[in-house]
């Protein structure tokens, strides 16, 4: 029988009838998460839509004091991040190990890149006070309230998308070990595919975070 012969598949669960079944319950704990995350980040860009909609002047002073130079550097390379994750998972299902591997590093070393410039970011921001806080300052003429409203809305949203991020290089590292073991065949790839949807959701909501928080009253500028 092809499901005897499937089941001696060494990636196989044993509660799993066949790698196919095994397929198709990953894909729906996976979509399911996504899930949870769009709703979660759904409830933030909310909450930001409703201040930025209250608070229109203080926003749009307080991003124009984004570098709107490494925002945009960051979206493209998180674009070609999400062109190497999907080549790694091409590579993985047509069974080339080298080639999964030089893209699922590829892809690791732009998030590292991504995590790097926010780093540059955030530390002009701890330099000139602008973090929440006690010691908050605002030189600019909106209400400095409002203004750290925004960054506090930045920080948050931000700073979960590069925790995201950072889960994510920890998943490309598990998946560079795996495809080391060759566990990825043209029979098994299921993890990579997995975490390359993890990988492109994250990279999607950095493109809604963008125009949302760099790109403000930048036609009149």
């Amino acid at each position: 029988m092809s499901t005897s012969s499937e089941s001696k598949h060494p990636a196989l669960a044993d509660h799993f009838i066949d790698l196919k079944q095994q397929y198709d319950s990953a894909q729906l704990g996976m979509w399911s998460f996504l899930l949870t995350e769009v709703m979660m980040f759904g409830g933030l860009f909310m909450c930001y839509i409703v201040a930025r909609s209250q608070f229109l002047e203080a926003f749009v002073d307080a991003s124009h004091h984004l570098s709107i130079g490494l925002g945009g550097f960051n979206t493209i390379v998180l674009i070609v991040s999400s062109l190497t994750m999907a080549m790694a998972v091409h590579s993985a299902s047509e069974g080339h190990q080298k080639k999964t591997f030089k893209f699922l590093l590829g892809t690791l070393f732009l998030g590292a890149v991504f995590l790097g410039v926010k780093y540059i970011e955030y530390s002009a921001k701890i330099e000139h006070n602008n973090i929440p806080g006690d010691n908050f300052e605002w030189h600019g003429v909106a209400n400095p309230a409002n203004v750290e409203l925004f960054f506090g809305l930045y920080f948050v949203m931000t700073g979960l998308h590069a925790a995201h991020m950072i889960i994510g290089g920890g998943l490309l590292i598990w998946l560079m070990v795996l495809n080391h073991k060759g566990r990825f065949s043209k029979e098994f790839s299921t993890p990579v595919e997995l975490v390359g949807l993890y990988w492109h959701f994250v990279d999607i909501v950095w493109i809604f975070l963008f125009p949302l928080l760099y790109l403000i009253g930048r036609h009149s500028a």
